[in-house]
């Protein structure tokens, strides 16, 4: 027996603004880029203070307090990194292992970063862009190209290692990427899901690919021009 599958819709897919529509698998807590980036003095800014307060009076200590602090500011700072470079929504995404790489049942959790980024592009036709994206980009590899519903996309992937002095630790990184060139032939969507579970990667694979294969330009909660009102 076959169930249907379930959708939440966002508040965000009704936004008349908007320009892409995408659905995530169970597991990914989308991350309020606006709620956590809001412009120094605005009123958003000061209903973020407002909603941290609770926690900073609940810290045990004041050296507890500045930990969080801290943290807090440096998840920020990365997060407007992400911005900067077109990022306009960020989710982290936990599952269950439940094999290990030895084979055996595991309960431990992997956790991953999915984010959706845009790029302007030289105006050229969609199967053209998409597979340029690829071609001028280092250390890609897995590149596959396929049609999607919302047109064609290239796959690929890159595993890399942060630098010694970076102070983060010294685990591959598994990025797994999507392009998607808008009809408008002008820009290009990224779509990347980022792990150290590196062995997971069929997995991640399969994650990445169901999220592209919902993707639409076109917004589908709009009823069909012909349909019976």
């Amino acid at each position: 027996m076959t169930t249907a599958p379930h959708f939440v819709v966002a508040d965000s897919a009704r936004d008349p603004d908007a320009d892409i529509w995408f659905a995530e698998p169970e597991g990914f807590t989308p991350i309020p880029l606006d709620a956590l980036l809001p412009p120094p003095g605005s009123p958003a800014a000061d209903h973020l203070r407002a909603v941290l307060a609770p926690f900073l009076d609940a810290a045990p200590d004041e050296k507890a307090r500045q930990q969080f602090i801290a943290q807090m500011a440096q998840g920020r700072q990365l997060l407007g990194a992400l911005c900067e470079v077109g990022t306009v929504h960020c989710s982290i995404g936990l599952h269950r292992n439940d094999i290990d790489d030895a084979g055996n049942a595991s309960g431990q959790p992997l956790l991953s970063l999915f984010t959706l980024s845009w790029r302007d592009t030289a105006v050229s036709a969609r199967s053209v862009t998409a597979a340029r994206a690829v071609s001028a980009a280092e250390g890609h590899t897995h590149v596959g190209y396929i049609e999607l519903a919302c047109g064609p996309a290239t796959f690929s992937e890159t595993v890399r290692t942060p630098a010694a002095e970076s102070g983060l630790p010294q685990w591959p990184l598994l990025q797994i990427h999507a392009h998607l060139p808008h009809p408008d032939c002008k820009r290009l969507v990224v779509l990347t899901l980022s792990t150290t579970a590196v062995a997971r990667r069929e997995q991640y694979r399969a994650i990445l690919r169901q999220i592209a294969e919902t993707l639409s330009f076109d917004n589908p909660l709009e009823p069909d021009v012909g349909e019976a009102r």
